[in-house]
């Protein structure tokens, strides 16, 4: 039985078989086709028996599929394919990996030759975009020698396992933030100090390019050179991610909802605060309060946020932001940075919620994050073929306007807010981090 699962004809195998089958047709009509027609028969049962036995008398290939640890959510993740040809003889490969259900890829297919004994490293990308567990099926290689009658069906590597995490290749890209900001990227500003908000830190001798406002004379006059005072960033300010699960971090853009581009950002701003010596911490709520953990400076504390990050669902309720201060007021009596994400399509929406977050601004620096919608962008730059279409690209503009007086509400009452897309979420949240720290406001 085993036999018959890994055996299967190939495409020259039936153009064969039509073409006897051809044959034995036109031999109605010349009879001498009919004979000749038999010993092709004859001929091609030796040739497939032959072919099965060759193909069929030792596994004849090894291979393995190696993933990664886990994969990054919204990111090209590499797996590797490592085949090798175990006979004497030239092997056709065709491979067919059973992706995980959630790719929805039903045509997976890679076609190769091998030469006798040798090995091949092959690597395709996938792209997640939900986190969870990601189950692999079987590695399926079909190899047919030179006949190329019948293919054998080899499998290896059935249900392996990896699961998705947020996305820590982005928080890689963007760690060099914490250590250089003289590098120029797309989308990072250069943020101007105003003053010395800063801790002391040492007095070092002058070099080209120091602020002349830090000479320090006393210790000049003694050494006989120039001589400046350093300053670093004050460290050790609490500072939180805190994510609303509700259900307007639904909304989808790109394959992925506004909640894993909030998770993916805060993974990636908790390695720049932690790297920058600050205390981090992480809360998600919705109706009820889910998760707090309070802020703590050891780099321990970017693994307990990252394990958390990756249970985090949203639901269907509308968020209590009432509940959300109340329980900050008792658990938070230290002033902290609060980066809150979130999203309001409507001013009624902020409206109904705006006390809470002018309370929250009392006590915390809360950052109100928001998302831009950019298909409505794009409808409202098109031109318009019909007047559906128009109609649609005056609902486009009424959404917009909501978004630029949400944006000026909350900077009325005193609320830094930052107005973001989807997938610059990160860039403009460390940029304001950064802003906040330079400016001294926490």
């Amino acid at each position: 039985m085993k036999f018959f699962k890994s055996l299967y004809f190939t495409q020259r195998f039936f153009l064969l078989l039509f073409g006897i089958a051809v044959g034995f047709l036109f031999s109605y009509w010349i009879s001498f086709l009919y004979a000749v027609t038999w010993m092709a028969v004859v001929l091609m049962f030796l040739l497939l028996i032959v072919d099965i036995s060759i193909l069929f008398r030792t596994k004849g290939i090894s291979a393995e599929r190696i993933l990664p640890g886990k994969f990054s959510n919204s990111d090209k993740n590499e797996v590797n394919l490592k085949i090798r040809n175990t006979r004497n003889f030239k092997l056709s490969c065709e491979v067919i990996d059973e992706l995980p259900v959630q790719f929805q890829k039903r045509d997976f297919l890679m076609r190769f030759m091998l030469k006798p004994g040798q090995e091949k490293e092959v690597s395709y990308f996938v792209r997640p975009v939900a986190r969870g567990e990601y189950h692999f099926g079987r590695l399926n290689i079909f190899t047919s020698g030179n006949l190329g009658l019948v293919k054998k069906r080899n499998t290896f590597n059935s249900n392996q396992m990896v699961k998705v995490y947020p996305s820590f290749m982005q928080m890689r890209q963007l760690d060099f933030l914490a250590t250089d900001q003289r590098i120029s990227r797309p989308g990072l500003k250069k943020i101007r100090r105003i003053g010395h908000t800063m801790e002391f830190e040492q007095i070092k001798e002058y070099v080209r390019g120091d602020d002349a406002r830090t000479i320090n004379w006393k210790a000049t006059a003694k050494q006989g050179n120039l001589m400046v005072n350093q300053f670093q960033d004050e460290r050790s300010q609490p500072v939180y991610s805190v994510i609303d699960t509700g259900r307007v971090m639904k909304m989808p853009f790109e394959g992925l909802s506004l909640l894993d581009y909030a998770i993916n950002s805060s993974l990636a701003f908790s390695n720049i605060v932690l790297k920058k010596k600050d205390k981090v911490g992480l809360i998600s709520f919705s109706n009820k309060m889910e998760f707090l953990l309070k802020a703590n400076s050891r780099m321990s504390q970017l693994n307990l946020i990252q394990e958390h990050l990756y249970n985090i669902e949203t639901n269907y309720f509308d968020s209590d932001y009432g509940l959300l201060y109340s329980h900050l007021k008792k658990q938070l009596p230290q002033r902290s940075l609060l980066m809150l994400y979130t999203n309001f399509e409507h001013i009624s929406g902020l409206k109904k919620r705006l006390a809470s977050l002018k309370a929250l601004a009392k006590n915390h620096l809360l950052v109100v994050i928001l998302f831009e919608n950019t298909s409505l962008h794009e409808l409202i730059e098109a031109r318009p073929e019909d007047i559906n279409m128009a109609a649609h690209q005056t609902l486009a503009e009424e959404f917009e306007q909501n978004k630029k007086l949400i944006l000026m509400e909350l900077q009325k009452h005193g609320i830094q807010a930052v107005l973001t897309k989807p997938e610059e979420l990160s860039i403009n949240t460390i940029n304001k981090y950064l802003e906040i720290k330079a400016r001294g406001l926490l």
